[in-house]
């Protein structure tokens, strides 16, 4: 079964937040603005329909 865009969508959206909250936690809290960052987009692209990162796995042949 071949994963589709919003697969790749969710799943990488999830892994830069989950690290992005690890590298907070640990290294320096300037990195929870990449979460916030990432969750904010998510947000907007649900009211729009529009996602940067889907436009990118698209160009690189995902299809969904």
């Amino acid at each position: 079964m071949p994963v589709d865009v919003n697969a790749w969508l969710r799943l990488i959206a999830g892994v830069v937040v989950l690290v992005a909250l690890v590298l907070g936690a640990t290294m320096h809290p300037y990195w929870n603005y990449l979460a916030a960052f990432v969750s904010i987009n998510l947000i907007q692209s649900a009211f729009t329909g529009w996602c940067p990162m889907m436009v990118l796995l698209r160009k690189l042949g995902i299809q969904g």
